[in-house]
């Protein structure tokens, strides 16, 4: 009896029993144990470098794909806004000579526009976001092939290598601006009322409608910030490769939505903490990982990272099942 009052008594024990984030760091330490087990080369000091710079680029869409997955809807073509910013700053910068920095700055103010195109065609024509941007995806894509031939862009200034290259002290440098954003986003969600509309939109929409929240401009607004991270992303990873490539981002959108997932966020829109996408990130990072160091056949991997996705993806449908049962089971007892 007193053990049951000092459990219900405790607020911390019981906040992190409730709180989805903890379990979900625990499958990342646990995967993190696994791998170091598994492999000899994991814990390398070069191989960490090398998961935690592949992270942050996952992580970043990761986070911003989780705004609009709290809302119910998603963005298919954020990869696309990605390799399109980046190739447009690798013609700014390789045939037009403009100033590198110049030239990041303008790629930004293009990947916001992009998203904020996104968000228009959806609420104005009160779109389907997976099939808009499905859409949206072949335009970018298309865009690309016409301004790049399917050819890189090489060439690309060295001064601007330490963003995709460089670390500091031992941390990659995408990964810094990861947690940069990353911090952005939280504060939006957690101290604004920006973030209460976004949760309020996620639960209801109708009835945000109702208690005055301006539902459109919300969902344009996250469109926005969406297009704006993805640009940056991929001028990051552009400074990466030290080339503008229409490769770039194939794999995130649904490896974007795959994290999130895993870290919590519902697909239902109104569940989830943007910093629980990064977490997913990571634990999709060292699977793939994993996969690399365990010598996996090349042509098995995208199989096997392609299964980690629907399994992400299906797993809050799965919970969901559990529970109706086992509710069923008690109603029934």
């Amino acid at each position: 009896m007193n053990n049951e009052k000092s459990r219900s008594s405790n607020p911390i024990i019981n906040a992190l029993r409730k709180s989805n984030m903890t379990a979900i760091g625990a499958v990342l330490v646990v995967m993190i144990l696994i791998a170091s087990v598994t492999s000899p080369y994991f814990l390398d000091i070069y191989n960490l470098q090398s998961v935690i710079r592949d992270l942050a680029f996952v992580g970043m869409i990761g986070v911003a794909q989780s705004l609009l997955l709290l809302i119910g809807e998603l963005d298919l073509s954020v990869g696309k806004i990605a390799s399109l910013c980046g190739i447009l700053s690798g013609m700014m910068m390789v045939y037009y000579h403009w100033n590198p920095w110049l030239a990041l700055l303008v790629s930004l103010i293009c990947g916001l526009i992009f998203g904020a195109i996104n968000g228009l065609i959806i609420t104005r024509l009160r779109l389907n976001s997976m099939v808009a941007t499905i859409g949206m995806q072949g335009v970018y894509g298309g865009i690309n092939l016409v301004l790049t031939k399917g050819k890189a862009i090489t060439g690309i200034p060295e001064e601007i290598y330490f963003l995709g290259k460089g670390n500091v002290g031992p941390i990659p440098a995408p990964f810094i601006f990861c947690i940069a954003v990353l911090i952005i986003v939280l504060f939006i969600v957690k101290k604004t009322k920006t973030g209460r509309y976004i949760y309020a939109i996620g639960n209801s929409r109708e009835a945000a409608r109702i208690l005055g929240i301006n539902v459109d401009k919300i969902r344009v607004l996250i469109y926005s910030l969406v297009g704006l991270i993805s640009a940056l992303a991929g001028i990051l990873y552009v400074a990466r490769l030290g080339s503008s490539q229409s490769a770039i981002g194939e794999n995130w959108p649904m490896n974007s939505i795959a994290s999130s997932v895993i870290g919590g966020v519902a697909l239902t829109g109104g569940i989830g903490n943007p910093a629980g996408a990064l977490i997913g990130a990571a634990i999709i990072s060292i699977i793939q990982n994993m996969i690399v160091l365990l010598g996996v056949n090349v042509y098995w991997q995208s199989a096997v990272s392609g299964f980690v996705v629907v399994i992400a993806i299906s797993f809050g449908s799965i919970s969901e099942i559990l529970r109706e049962r086992k509710a069923r089971k008690v109603k029934v007892g």
